[in-house]
């Protein structure tokens, strides 16, 4: 097996661990595996010439970019890793602000602090991606700070 083949495999399981999808559904077979020359260790994740994520090297989490969130949104379709907001979130998303504990709606109860979460109007449209600040049961009872820090808005 090719070492490109080996990478894209460890990349899937990955992505299956983090966001509990099909890896391979995820990142299909022309998925580009971009590595760190220093170190040797996945990078970026590139499907059809766009970066769907990147592997922090600090924990070995995925930080996803626009496109990979909309990827993820597609295979996610049960509300997991998502946060839906009210109107004044959303504007305030689109204006490229974090999300605020008071403009959430609801949360995952499954979101952990430091993972990706998926942001969403009331109507089910993708807002944008970033890492959560807090638990998703903890952004249900906060009303002040930052839940979610947005890193790639529409």
């Amino acid at each position: 097996m090719s070492s490109n083949k080996l990478r894209l495999r460890h990349a899937r399981q990955l992505v299956s661990f983090l966001f509990n999808v099909d890896g391979k559904a995820y990142l299909p077979d022309d998925c580009v595996v971009e590595v760190s020359p220093s170190t040797g260790k996945i990078r970026r994740l590139w499907v059809g010439g766009k970066v769907l994520a990147t592997v922090r090297p600090s924990d070995g989490r995925v930080s996803l970019t626009l496109e990979g969130g909309v990827r993820l949104a597609s295979l996610l379709k049960d509300g997991r890793k998502s946060v839906v907001v009210d109107d004044k979130g959303e504007e305030r998303v689109r204006n490229g602000f974090d999300v605020s504990p008071a403009n959430i709606i609801a949360a995952d109860e499954s979101i952990v602090a430091g993972e990706e979460a998926l942001v969403f109007n009331k109507s089910g449209d993708l807002l944008g991606v970033g890492r959560a600040v807090l638990s998703g049961e903890e952004m249900k009872y906060f009303k002040r700070g930052t839940a979610v820090k947005v890193r790639h808005k529409v």
